[in-house]
């Protein structure tokens, strides 16, 4: 195993356990970590930008399958504009349209409560942010 491999297995066996506090999370085949927030699913990499540099990426899928409107559109970035964690895109396919939330930060040397912490204040408010977009 190289170096970066193994750096990148480290960091996802801490944000595994970081958020096995709060939720049931899979690893995947490839390491990758999946794991569902209500009905939000979320899936957690890791990867080396730089040397020295190793970041955690978490990207929750909010919704899909919604109307291609654009009122939701508008919720969507008015939300996006609140300064939540992480980035809100919208998807647009021929079942209307997804959206997903993206973020990724520099993680290694995080303690795991403050790595849960960070990792729990994204995944809340994709589900947040789904409750607003589902149930409206």
């Amino acid at each position: 195993m190289t170096s970066e491999a193994a750096d990148t297995a480290e960091l996802l066996a801490a944000a595994k356990g970081a958020l096995e506090n709060y939720l049931d999370v899979q690893v995947d085949d490839d390491g990758t970590l999946t794991f569902k927030h209500s009905e939000v699913p979320c899936v957690v990499q890791a990867m080396q930008l730089a040397d020295g540099l190793l970041v955690l990426s978490l990207t929750c899928v909010v919704a899909w399958d919604l109307p291609d409107d654009q009122k939701l559109a508008a919720v969507v970035a008015e939300r996006a504009g609140q300064g939540l964690f992480g980035t809100l895109g919208i998807v647009h396919n021929e079942s209307g349209m997804d959206v997903t939330l993206r973020y990724a930060f520099p993680a290694q040397g995080l303690d795991p409560g403050p790595l849960g912490t960070l990792l729990m204040l994204v995944v809340s408010t994709a589900s947040q942010v789904r409750s607003e977009l589902v149930d409206a």
